[in-house]
Parts: structure tokens; sequence; C-alpha cells
């Protein structure tokens, strides 16, 4: 691995920044609609407690900046880079779009459909970064964890509130 300088900062920041500035716009699309639709709905037994949503996500958010940056520096000229980066966008945008077609849209089902799709495309960014920086993968294992957890829930929901 490479050591970290003073030149890497830039890069760095940049990749937590946007993840966490994507984090943060979704959680207003989130915020309004958690003590009232939300709450409503049907869950099943193993529900996180809604205050654990915020400090998990933040946490996530950053890991993922991290592992951006750790395939980021290895130099964007190299098609494994740009590759895995690719696949990473992708999977951020779907992150981005779910919390909207759920929280603000209400669509529990076509929400479900794109959490299934987000799923897919952070196991293929995890297989693409592989090819880079086997810790940046490493580091995206907690975010694909929660994210299996929530594909669950969100199938759970489907279920409890037909």
């Amino acid at each position: 691995m490479k050591k970290f300088t003073i030149q890497d900062l830039p890069k760095f920041l940049a990749s937590i920044f946007l993840c966490l500035f994507i984090g943060f716009v979704s959680g207003i699309a989130t915020s309004s609609t958690i003590t009232t639709w939300y709450a409503a709905l049907n869950k099943p037994f193993f529900t996180p407690p809604n205050w654990l949503f915020g400090p998990v996500w933040t946490i996530l958010y950053i890991l993922m900046g991290i592992s951006l940056f750790l395939v980021w520096r290895e130099g964007i000229a190299n098609k494994k880079v740009i590759m895995g980066v690719n696949f990473f966008t992708i999977q951020l945008i779907f992150n981005f779009v779910w919390s909207f077609l759920f929280f603000k849209f209400n669509l529990i089902m076509g929400s479900f459909l794109l959490i299934l799709a987000l799923w897919v495309m952070i196991f293929l960014t995890m297989r693409r970064f592989y090819r880079v920086s086997k810790i940046a993968v490493w580091i995206l294992v907690p975010y694909i964890t929660w994210v299996t957890i929530a594909l669950a829930l969100n199938f759970s929901l489907i279920l409890l509130n037909p």
C-alpha cells in the first residue's frame, strides 16, 4: 500500500466529502417522513431503531469515501481504476435515488427493486476495487452488510404492508 502524502490530501478530502454530501442530501429526503409515513408502517422484528440510522450511515459514507480514495489515488490513467470508479459512481447514484424513492415518494416496491440493484452494484464495485486495492474492498464490507439488512427490511415491508 502506498504511503499517504500531503499530495493525497485533496483526493482524500474530496472522496469523503462527495460521499458525505450524498448522504446529507439523502438525509434531507428521509427526515421528513421518519415520524410520519415510515412510523406508520408495519415493520419486522429486526428493524433497527430510528436513532441508529444517522450514525451508521455517517460512518458508512466515510468508509465509502476512504475506499474510493484508495482506488482513485492509484491513478485515473489506470483502466482498472476508471472501471472501479465508474462502478462506484453508479452504486452511489443508486444509493442516493433509493432514499427519494422510499422516503419521499413512498414507493416500497420500486425502492426494493432499486436496493436490489444497489446491492449488485456494490458487489460489482467491490470486485472492481479488488483489482486495484484489497483494503478498499474490506472497507466496503460494512456497507454491503448494512445494505443487505436494508434489503431484507425493504422486502419485509412489502410483505407486511400490502
